[in-house]
């Protein structure tokens, strides 16, 4: 079950709004509505939101965004449509069950803090789970751990004012996390803090949802910081959602040319990672085989490098044709492991980070799981041609790269361990 639902939204203001719905349906445009005194802020919009992820809803100024995350706790309501959180269709609900929602299941933080200055900071934090009746002693509890969550220990005792603008939108952050709901909605959140503030908190939001697992319906005109965030971006324009995908789908498929245009300025380099450009062994050693089955095997496939893999595809350590060759010709049965100089990587480091990885070696880096299990490698020639083109390069067709550099099978299929 989705933690967010919104089916065929409209959020329409001015007399009779029904007929601006009936009008779009119909086919007509906003400016037409317009001129009857109508104004169509949110149109049709229908999309879901997965439980643990971050959606982000990402558009200009008019865009509709700020509305539609308005609509989806019913500070304002649909003009029609509905929207279900956590299997319930909030779009009926009358003041009393909306509220219980509202206090149980979501939080929200704002652009501009909406933090109370007669309280104190802890006060502030706690405030949320004073209004759902939380004894004293309890909420104070929560505040405090809530606060130690963004950085701020020691700091419940003073006032708002005493505390910088990015400190402030951490408090707003704590009395969301401390109100305990499974869901936050974060309305441009972070678009008051400098560059720097900022970045700390992506980085900090990143960390959160990934030890809480909350869901977070995030609002941003930034298309640098949706792309960094969201695990699914929404593109609006004009009231209408043009694109929903990931970051990965929405740069390199492009649905049509506003999107394309929007996204062609995006610093690919970081938003694109391992896991994208990322190529499979067209083959793999075992670490059980000796240094004439891997000349066999390397000038089978024009290698002139080699991966020794376990049984549980963890790597033993890399083989150069050099090093093979000189073994077979002394008549030795251990393989020439390199292994000092293996570069390992994750599948969601970012291309900019891997390129600051790329010069310490001539071996290929090693894309593997948590568990140390091989999933792709990623040669130099393959990662200098992704940074020049901001696209996937695992294809092996890289112009003029000879076999022995890219070790990408024709046919795309995984490498068998020999």
């Amino acid at each position: 079950m989705s933690a967010i639902e919104a089916h065929g939204v409209f959020k329409i203001f001015g007399r009779r709004p029904e007929r601006g719905v009936r009008a779009l349906q119909e086919g007509r445009d906003r400016e037409e509505l317009r001129a009857r005194g109508l104004t169509p802020a949110v149109i049709d919009a229908t999309f879901s939101v997965d439980p643990g992820e971050i959606f982000v809803v990402m558009g200009l100024s008019g865009s509709g965004k700020s509305t539609l995350i308005r609509t989806v706790n019913r500070l304002l309501d649909p003009t029609a449509g509905s929207v279900v959180i956590g299997g319930t269709d909030i779009s009926s609900l009358d003041g009393a069950a909306l509220r219980q929602v509202r206090r149980e299941k979501v939080s929200m933080v704002f652009q501009h803090f909406a933090l109370l200055p007669h309280r104190t900071v802890g006060e502030n934090a706690a405030y949320g789970l004073e209004v759902q009746g939380v004894n004293r002693s309890d909420r104070e509890a929560r505040a405090e751990e809530a606060l130690g969550m963004v950085g701020l220990d020691g700091w419940g005792a003073s006032l708002p004012s005493e505390l910088s603008g990015g400190m402030r939108q951490r408090v707003g952050l704590a009395r969301a996390l401390a109100a305990g709901t499974d869901i936050m909605l974060m309305d441009e959140a972070f678009s008051a803090l400098d560059p720097l503030i900022r970045r700390e908190m992506q980085d900090q939001l990143i960390d959160l949802q990934q030890r809480l697992d909350k869901t977070i319906l995030f609002i941003t005109h930034d298309l640098n910081e949706a792309m960094r965030l969201g695990d699914h971006i929404a593109m609006m324009r004009d009231g209408r959602i043009e694109q929903i995908g990931t970051a990965e789908e929405i740069l390199n498929n492009p649905v049509n040319n506003y999107v394309a245009e929007f996204v062609q300025d995006v610093d690919r380099t970081r938003v694109l990672t391992a896991a994208n450009i990322m190529e499979q062994p067209v083959a793999l050693l075992g670490s059980g085989a000796g240094p004439r089955a891997a000349q066999k095997l390397m000038r089978e496939h024009q290698l002139n490098w080699l991966l020794v893999v376990n049984r549980d595809r963890t790597v033993e350590g890399l083989l150069w044709s050099h090093g093979v060759a000189s073994a077979v010709h002394d008549g030795q049965d251990a393989l020439p492991l390199y292994r000092d100089g293996l570069r390992f990587t994750s599948p969601d480091t970012t291309l900019n980070d891997l390129f600051a990885e790329a010069a310490s070696s001539p071996a290929p880096l090693i894309v593997r799981d948590d568990a140390g299990r091989l999933l792709g490698v990623i040669p130099d020639v393959t990662l200098l041609a992704a940074m020049g083109n901001g696209q996937p390069g695992g294809n092996g067709e890289t112009p003029g790269v000879s076999p022995h550099d890219i070790q990408t099978p024709i046919d795309g299929s995984t490498a068998e361990v020999v």
